[in-house]
């Protein structure tokens, strides 16, 4: 919602500077998001005049100009490539320093083509004032030459936008946050009373509404005699301070009403109109050319002005192109109606129509106020255009249902711990419209119609706390009782968060994609059920539940290395679905690294670079694995895997055959080929649901485990296998020959080839023996080197090699 300062002092009486009323409709609900203040972006900025402006001698389409700046210093040479510059012209000057807005540059002083420019004569665009660049501005020649630019074209009155949250549809116009600053101090609201406007005649225009669920109230009045045009000067700048762009009298009178009095109105050309008006639902099939130039092909669900030629207008969203007025416009119908709320939600979002009026009707508008705006919106058009009104056509309720709360006075102290003194409550609420009846304890409080979303005690009691201030409720501390507080973050919650960090920590970059990806991605990567198929997907290429986040992954890489960072290292932790059932939902990370995106580091150097293998995705994994808690000592690698991973370059990630924590590796030719992705990716992708949880067992405190005082003893031991045995088997049966006394068990050669039976292989461990009570005798340390050798033996059918 944007209003200009000036606009807002219409409606309240105040001489509060602009930073103080800022900063209350903050601290009241209305969240100042901007303000736009030109004169003070533009101070720099000045009027000159050109005295001279001869050809520039290195090329033909410059001009060296001399300007007098008007500060009765020697004139300021100013080279300028616009085609109107010319001797005699008035512009807007810029010395050296000044910050160019619409090009985002700081002006210095230049050399172009080997003449010196000390300056710059400026077009709209450059000042952000509108987008004509064609050339230099052009002012009366009799604006006054070194005065400000910003100040004499009347640029000093700041933009405020404002965040509203949907339930206050009553400040969607300037004369409701007005209200709200007048309760709160801020100044004197102004609300005089709207005069109704006779009619001279009845309305020929009947009006039928089919359905009053639609339309619970509809106003109509017939103007005639009108002459349309432009709209005064006054409120054209109401509109173009906010971005609108005026159109003429009739439109800019409806657009006005919607931003000052959050009352959406529309007119009809009451020529084009043929026979009554009928309020009723769209036939299937129907059409309608809006008035922005697209044509929407209706159904029964959405509500509709029709006359007898069909449909004029979408109800409380935007009116047809075939009934709009214009320059030959004499007579006018002026509608002012109340709508379904839900309704209009749906219609809008149905045709993606997102119009002012469609905002301010699905949040609810002033049912009282639809007569009374009609009368506001009469007067308007009477007084910029002339004309003869008709009588007021009313069908249906012209006010809301009333609403009386019984409050008790000490709500405020129960629910928001502040003691407000009954008179400043009976203030606030006073201001803010609402009427207070009784001495309490408990009294009578009458909602105003426009706040239709105060239903109860607790909301009242919202709207006194805000006007006295939420920095004035004290903090109070939770009781905690004798039992510690339970944590807040559930265990996967903990998982997501760690994930994140420690991909993070590796120097990955976390992407967001879409939860849905197309259907032969979606069969690719395990996935493409017809139960995973959107009903309505918002593109063709998005129109299944993503079963992996590689898919969104790589097309992510891809994007960037189709802008040549070919090096990127990208994850993801977010949601996967494998089927329809809540068991067939879970959380998963990803990430892909592609070209020089090593764990080593990401792009080339002098000092040498690294592509990403296969050992840095199986890196990523594991840190995430880590990370979240995962049992490392019991993880498995078998060789290979998805069928969307390099068979020869990939491997899985398992706890026993049927706990499958995940898969790592190089992305299949195949499935970078049908991605339209460049390899080699190293892709990796690991399930945190199913890790499973710690056990928690109470234990007792022990000491803190100190440093052996005793020398380590280390063993190695080379084992004759299978070609199948995996390494992982035997440093397993090795560490639980006794898990006290052996601390550490690493592979460091795997050997196949000449002395070596074929069919077999050799692997080579390191062990590492920790005393903790004595040195260990000879024969000590034999003995469980018997036994590391006996029960590698047992489970690998391995032999000691000799």
């Amino acid at each position: 919602m944007k209003f200009t300062l000036s606009w807002l002092k219409e409606h309240l009486d105040t001489d509060e500077p602009l930073e103080k009323l800022a900063d209350k409709l903050t601290m009241i609900g209305l969240e100042v998001e901007h303000i736009e203040d030109k004169a003070k972006a533009l101070a720099a900025f000045s009027i000159a005049r050109v005295i001279s402006a001869e050809q520039h001698p290195n090329a033909d389409r410059l001009r060296v100009c001399m300007v007098d700046t008007g500060n009765g210093a020697a004139p300021v040479q100013v080279v300028c490539g616009a085609p109107n510059a010319r001797a005699g012209l008035v512009g807007v000057f810029s010395p050296p320093g000044t910050f160019i807005p619409g090009k985002n540059i700081t002006l210095g002083i230049g050399t172009i083509r080997g003449v010196e420019s000390r300056g710059m004569l400026c077009s709209a665009a450059e000042l952000q004032i509108s987008e004509d660049h064609d050339g230099i501005m052009e002012l009366p020649a009799d604006a006054p030459v070194g005065a400000g630019y910003a100040q004499w074209a009347g640029l000093g009155d700041p933009v405020i936008e404002i965040n509203l949250t949907p339930n206050r549809q009553d400040c969607t116009g300037v004369h409701g946050i007005a209200r709200d600053l007048s309760a709160a101090d801020m100044g004197k609201f102004r609300d005089p009373a709207i005069k109704p406007i006779k009619g001279e005649f009845p309305c020929p225009v009947k009006v039928t509404v089919e359905d009053p669920a639609l339309c619970p109230g509809f106003a109509l009045r017939l103007v005639r005699g009108v002459k349309n045009g432009p709209s005064p000067a006054w409120l054209q700048q109401r509109l173009t301070s906010i971005g609108l762009r005026p159109i003429n009298a009739l439109v800019d009178i409806t657009n006005f009403m919607t931003y000052d009095r959050a009352r959406p109105l529309h007119v009809f050309d009451a020529a084009k109109v043929k026979g009554n008006l009928t309020i009723r639902h769209a036939r299937d099939g129907e059409k309608l050319l809006a008035l922005d130039g697209r044509t929407y092909t209706l159904d029964s669900s959405v509500c509709v002005i029709a006359d007898d030629h069909g449909v004029e207008s979408l109800a409380g969203i935007m009116g047809g192109e075939a009934s709009g007025c214009d320059q030959n416009t004499t007579e006018v119908l002026i509608e002012s109606a109340l709508w379904n709320e839900i309704n209009i939600a749906q219609t809008g979002r149905k045709l993606g129509i997102n119009s002012d009026a469609r905002y301010r009707f699905e949040r609810g508008v002033d049912p009282a106020f639809m007569v009374p705006g009609l009368e506001m919106a009469t007067r308007l058009v009477m007084e910029l255009c002339g004309g003869s009104p008709s009588e007021n056509v009313v069908v249906g309720k012209q006010f809301g249902e009333d609403r009386v709360i019984d409050f008790p006075l000490t709500e405020v102290k129960r629910l928001a711990g502040i003691d407000v003194p009954m008179s400043e409550m009976k203030r606030i609420l006073t201001h803010l419209g609402f009427m207070m009846a009784g001495q309490g304890p408990v009294v009578k409080i009458a909602v105003p119609s426009w706040r239709t979303d105060v239903q109860g005690k607790a909301d009242i009691v919202e709207e006194i706390v805000r006007i006295v201030g939420v920095d004035k409720v004290p903090m109070t501390p939770f009781e905690r009782g004798d039992n510690p507080r339970k944590p807040i973050l559930s265990a996967i919650q903990l998982r997501t968060r760690r994930a994140k960090r420690a991909l993070a920590a590796r120097g990955l970059v976390e992407t967001v994609t879409w939860s849905f990806i197309a259907r032969p991605a979606a069969e690719l990567f395990g996935g493409g059920q017809a139960e995973l198929a959107l009903a309505n997907p918002i593109a063709s290429d998005l129109s299944d539940m993503r079963p992996s986040l590689l898919p969104g992954l790589i097309a992510a890489a891809q994007a960037n290395n189709d802008r040549g960072l070919a090096d990127v290292a990208l994850f993801e932790v977010g949601q996967i679905f494998r089927g329809d059932r809540p068991q067939d939902q879970f959380i998963a990370a990803a990430g892909i690294r592609h070209g020089f995106a090593s764990s080593r580091g990401i792009g080339r150097h002098w000092s040498g670079s690294a592509a990403a293998d296969a050992l840095d995705a199986k890196a990523d994994a594991f840190a995430v694995l880590a990370a979240a808690g995962a049992p490392m000592q019991a993880l498995q690698i078998v060789p290979g895997g998805v069928n969307w991973l390099h068979p020869g370059r990939s491997g899985t990630i398992q706890i026993g055959p049927q706990n499958i924590l995940g898969y790592f590796g190089e992305l299949h030719p195949r499935a970078a080929q049908m991605l339209d992705a460049e390899g080699p990716l190293m892709a990796f992708e690991v399930i945190l649901d199913r890790i499973p949880d710690a056990k928690q067992k109470p234990t007792r405190a022990r000491p803190v485990l100190e440093l052996s005082a005793f020398q380590p003893v280390s063993r190695d031991f080379a084992f004759i296998v299978d070609r199948g045995v995996r390494a992982g088997d035997i440093v397993r049966a090795a560490q639980g020959v006794d898990k006290k006394l052996i601390t550490s068990v690493t592979v460091f050669d795997v050997y196949e080839g000449k002395g070596i039976d074929d069919g077999k292989k050799s692997i080579a461990i390191a062990v590492t023996i920790q005393p903790r009570e004595k040195t260990m005798t000879d024969q000590e340390i034999d003995a469980v080197a018997a036994k590391i050798v006996a029960e590698v033996t047992r489970k690998t059918g391995g032999s000691l090699r000799a």
